[in-house]
């Protein structure tokens, strides 16, 4: 860091033209010390926070300028362009954004769907197989599943279909019908 004022001011004086506004910022931030009373210190500040949108704290460098040199019509103008900055500048941020938000989202419709709560009318449920319908497909999940269930004829009819299927397990098949009859 540079401490001479001459080559410091130089330099933030050098990043204000080019638009570095946040250099100039810090370099200054960190250059508070034995200022208090330099015009050219807090002109700089005052421009430097102008440039990154902080203009209650340029206001108060250029006010100081203002107390320092009463004659100079620098400070006084950059105090008059920060002061009409803050008006045009929303007082809280977070309204000012959530008024634009609003604006946005007023044209926003719903999007039209259909009532889910109404019920599914039984005529159009899935209604379980009854004792007497054929099973399609039968298997031995599905036998196990309805045992599991309660379904004890079910299951017997399933695995009594399996037994047609796969007469390799026919014995497997058939415990197991003894097993759901002695539930029974």
């Amino acid at each position: 860091m540079n401490t001479d004022p001459h080559h410091l001011f130089a330099e933030v004086s050098l990043d204000i033209a080019r638009g570095a506004y946040h250099a100039g910022v810090q370099k200054l931030g960190h250059a508070t010390e034995g200022y208090a009373e330099s015009y050219t210190y807090h002109v700089l500040l005052g421009k430097a926070l102008k440039g990154v949108g902080r203009y209650r704290e340029a206001r108060e460098a250029f006010m100081t300028c203002c107390r320092l040199a009463p004659q100079n019509e620098v400070a006084r103008q950059e105090l008059l362009d920060v002061h009409f900055l803050m008006l045009d500048e929303p007082a809280d941020r977070l309204a000012s954004e959530l008024e634009q938000l609003s604006i946005a989202l007023q044209g926003f419709t719903a999007p039209v769907a259909p009532e889910t709560s109404d019920p599914t009318p039984v005529a159009e449920q899935r209604q379980p197989f009854s004792d007497e319908e054929s099973i399609p497909i039968p298997t031995e999940s599905l036998a196990a599943l309805f045992a599991a269930q309660g379904a004890v004829k079910k299951a017997i009819r399933v695995y009594t279909e399996l037994i047609g299927i796969n007469p390799a397990h026919a014995a497997s098949y058939k415990q197991r019908i003894k097993d759901l009859l002695d539930k029974l």
